[in-house]
């Protein structure tokens, strides 16, 4: 006998409700398109919090329109956290979690610069699939949820500050994650159409230099050089990549000096490092702490800050499991789906470190990030809502 489940006064079965929601999602992509071409045209950069809290006024106002609850979390400085839920019936049992952030790399007017357009069956405009388009798929899931109803708990989570490491959000996540049976982050699909199931995780760090000024032709030799400081340490920073177990210490931006005929009297750099193994980490900050302590050019100072940081969302059996469990749902949805390993970071390091079950990158398909080139490939936004929708379904 097929599988029944109470929604609504009455009985449906497993396969009725399968079949109306991916019939519904199927009649939506319009209204998707519709839906994203208004977040993508609100600049919505991370430290924009006027922006970013526009965009989650407008998913706001979405679910309100479809029955869906939403509380928001409040930051001062940055975008609100947006909690979402179908009812209360379900509150005191552990959910599905449908994560994403509506933040992205670019500053005020992009939006107006490059608004959203469609050419040639792909979406361009800022955030377009990093990630809002990935944000878009997990409202309509919700909405077909609060519908036809779930089979199990589902809620959502938009986020505002994930491109910067998510400073104000990490303890939400990590909060929600904890509650929840599994993690779907709707990060853009690969190019490939894969998802991602391991991402390293990374230190986003400032080194400042402190020398000393002088005269660069009267008085040369009473001068410390705050800026061949920071070449000596760049060398030795560098040298601390290690490609063969997965990593890489990058000096990414330095600026120094006052002026050319003077002696640096100051200069910084941003590092960036990422990794596969924590024990790795431990390595490369303690070999990069001795790097920031040694005076390469006497007299020299220099100290360290953390301005961000992620971690590794790495494979294991539970995360197999539900990726397999995902893999299966998505074939039903038409689509070949294979795992990939990414060397860029995200919220999905976050949850899977509480123990959660995670999995990432099961939004719709684009490629470019942060780039003007950023596109999203239009055809794949509905699919990729039903393979989601069967998946969390097929969690009973």
């Amino acid at each position: 006998m097929p599988r029944v489940s109470q929604t609504e006064g009455h009985r449906m079965t497993v396969s009725e409700r399968e079949a109306q929601i991916i019939t519904w999602l199927a009649e939506q992509k319009d209204a998707m398109l519709d839906l994203l071409r208004d977040v993508v045209n609100i600049d919505s950069g991370s430290y924009d919090k006027a922006g970013v809290d526009a965009v989650g006024a407008r998913f706001e106002r979405f679910f309100a329109e479809h029955g869906l609850l939403t509380r928001r979390e409040a930051n001062e400085r940055f975008g609100d956290a947006i909690h979402i839920r179908l009812d209360d019936r379900l509150a005191n049992e552990r959910p599905v979690l449908l994560l994403g952030h509506r933040d992205t790399v670019f500053s005020k007017g992009e939006a107006a610069r490059r608004p959203f357009r469609i050419e040639n069956g792909r979406a361009y405009g800022p955030g377009v699939a990093d990630m809002k388009a990935g944000l878009v798929m997990n409202a309509f899931v919700l909405a077909a949820f609060a519908k036809f109803g779930s089979p199990v708990p589902v809620a959502g989570l938009i986020t505002s500050d994930e491109e910067i490491g998510s400073p104000a959000c990490r303890p939400i996540i990590e909060a929600a994650a904890r509650e929840a049976r599994a993690v779907f982050n709707s990060e853009p699909g690969r190019p490939s159409g894969n998802v991602v199931t391991g991402r390293k995780g990374g230190v986003f760090m400032r080194m400042v230099i402190e020398g000393r000024p002088a005269h660069s032709g009267g008085n040369y030799e009473k001068g410390i050089s705050a800026i061949g400081e920071l070449a000596h340490k760049i060398v030795a920073i560098h040298s601390l990549t290690d490609l063969a177990k997965g990593t890489t210490l990058n000096v990414g931006i330095v600026r120094g000096g006052e002026a050319v005929n003077m002696v640096a009297p100051s200069a910084e750099a941003e590092i960036d490092l990422r990794y596969v193994d924590p024990a790795e980490r431990t390595r490369a900050m303690a070999a990069l702490q001795e790097i920031v302590a040694t005076s390469y050019v006497p007299g020299s100072k220099a100290m360290l800050e953390i301005r961000g940081e992620f971690l590794p969302l790495n494979p294991n059996q539970t995360s197999e499991e539900l990726f397999a469990h995902y893999q299966a749902a998505a074939r039903d949805a038409g689509l070949a789906v294979e795992g990939e390993i990414s060397g860029g970071c995200a919220d999905s390091g976050f949850t899977a470190a509480v123990g959660c079950p995670t999995i990432c990158a099961v939004g719709p398909v684009g490629g470019a990030a942060h780039t003007p080139e950023e596109y999203l490939e239009v055809e794949s936004l509905v699919p990729r809502a039903q393979a989601l929708a069967l998946a969390v379904m097929r969690m009973d």
